[in-house]
């Protein structure tokens, strides 16, 4: 295993610190593990914060400060982050307008998420993220998993939040997002957790899993690998039948890098999935290609669509300054 570690027990707090020298304008709480923008808590602003397990990256830190999240709680790696974790995030961006956490659809991030929401005076509202098209439940889920709707509900729900918007309208906003959202991911190769230290599964070559987790776990099937046009077509059409994306004000078209896939190839995959949609009747409105939820060194890709409207289009074009994502500013 050739990774640029020191120790693989140490490799989120050293990320960690790598965060706090990359990016002043964060605050980093280096004993809880919690990524803070630097002016937090916003007076009068909902908070809002994410977390779970890191591996992610740029999920969730990469995505703190103006326009997204407040505060980022960073796990062990693929395991979620602990209600104590989640306090001192509620806590620590809570401006007198409540808190709003933004938790994927895994048991123990939700659990966890609900056990701090008890333990703190701030009022806090929860939207669950669950995108995935790939498996009604899994190794780590009751109902789907939360995948790539969640950059797109943390970006769009902080803008609202960034408006002044009350509670109660951030939550909605958040939670029209997730309604309106769905994904499918392929793995072309395994992950290697480094205190493992070895692949997370075994796929040998020329094999591919269509409809992969984040962490590994298993997809819908495993099949011969394709061509970047086959496999665009494995990823899109059960989206496609699992939500009408025609009319309306389109859509954002989401391709995002597993980890080790370059940015080239996701700009093909890009190209055919733009393709499908377009013969599908589905105009594209806005696009996000890159590596924004990642699973390590895994090689693959996943596709998300988010049906769009006037208010989800506004919100998206808004201002956001954050280490992973950045525009209008």
């Amino acid at each position: 295993m050739n990774k640029l570690i020191n120790d693989p027990a140490r490799v989120v707090a050293d990320a960690l610190r790598g965060v706090a020298a990359a990016h002043p304008e964060l605050r980093v709480d280096h004993e809880q593990r919690v990524v803070f923008r630097g002016d937090a808590p916003v007076r009068g602003k909902v908070g809002l914060i994410s977390g779970g397990g890191s591996g992610h990256e740029p999920l969730h830190a990469g995505f703190v400060g103006m326009g997204m999240l407040d505060a980022a709680c960073a796990g062990e790696i693929f395991t979620s982050p602990v209600p104590d974790q989640m306090v001192a995030a509620t806590q620590g961006v809570d401006g007198g307008a409540g808190v709003l956490h933004i938790v994927k659809n895994y048991t123990g991030d939700v659990m966890n998420f609900e056990m701090a929401a008890e333990m703190v005076e701030t009022e806090v509202v929860a939207v669950v993220v669950d995108d995935d098209v790939a498996v009604q439940d899994s190794l780590y889920t009751a109902g789907r998993r939360g995948v790539g709707a969640t950059v797109l509900v943390e970006k769009i729900a902080g803008a609202a939040a960034e408006q002044s918007r009350p509670l109660g309208e951030v939550a909605e906003v958040a939670r029209k997002v997730n309604a309106n959202a769905r994904s499918m991911g392929v793995a072309l190769t395994s992950c290697t957790v480094p205190a493992a230290g070895k692949p997370t599964f075994d796929l040998p070559a020329g094999q591919m899993e269509v409809g992969i987790g984040i962490h590994g776990e298993p997809g819908r099937r495993r099949v011969p690998a394709g061509t970047a046009a086959e496999v665009a077509e494995m990823l899109v059409a059960p989206v496609l039948a699992d939500l009408d994306f025609t009319g309306g004000d389109g859509v954002i078209a989401f391709v995002n890098g597993m980890g080790a896939t370059p940015l080239i190839e996701l700009y093909v995959m890009y190209a055919e999935v733009s393709a499908i949609l377009e013969k599908a009747g589905v105009r594209i409105a806005r696009s996000l290609v890159g590596p924004y939820i990642t699973s390590l060194d895994m090689a693959g890709a996943s596709v998300t669509l988010l049906k769009a409207d006037d208010e989800i289009l506004r919100l998206w074009d808004a201002p956001v300054r954050t280490p992973a994502l950045r525009w209008g500013v």
